[in-house]
């Protein structure tokens, strides 16, 4: 898979952790930033690397900062995305499994080491279970599309 990476500047130490992560998985980093630990916008960062998830220029992406909700929020506005905010790997397991996330956000506050690295192994490697979600993945696209998902086929 190709993986999309960002982060501002409080979650520019959990990234290079994620980067290395991916990478022993066999799977391709592509980072939209930042390196330093100078201020930097995270919708910005969020906007770059969902955007790759919605044109199909990437599968997924991760994205951190310092608790995980600015770069959540940002990253659910681009159309297509289904980001979530994990805290663990139950968290990342159900949204993979459940709501076919596409985008996964952590915080670089308050995630590190071990627990990091299992989040996003289960994440990279739980799939969708379809059957009864999909029909609600596909209603979360209605809402999108502007339309009320109760008109949706049951």
């Amino acid at each position: 898979m190709k993986i999309a990476v960002a982060n501002d500047h409080r979650g520019t130490e959990s990234k290079q952790q994620i980067r290395a992560i991916i990478e022993q998985m066999g799977h391709e980093c592509v980072d939209f930033g930042t390196t330093t630990d100078n201020p930097a916008d995270y919708p910005d960062l969020a906007y770059m690397a969902a955007t790759a998830v919605s044109k199909k220029e990437a599968d997924r992406a991760i994205l951190v900062c310092g608790t995980g909700i600015g770069m959540c929020i940002a990253a659910n506005k681009v159309k297509g995305v289904r980001a979530a905010l994990c805290y663990d790997e139950l968290n990342a397991q159900v949204s993979r499994q459940h709501n076919d996330a596409n985008v996964l956000c952590l915080s670089g506050d308050l995630l590190g080491g071990p627990t990091l690295r299992k989040i996003v192994e289960k994440w990279l490697t739980t799939d969708f279970s379809g059957g009864r979600h999909q029909r609600r993945v596909n209603k979360i696209a209605a809402i999108e599309e502007g339309k009320d998902p109760r008109e949706l086929a049951q």
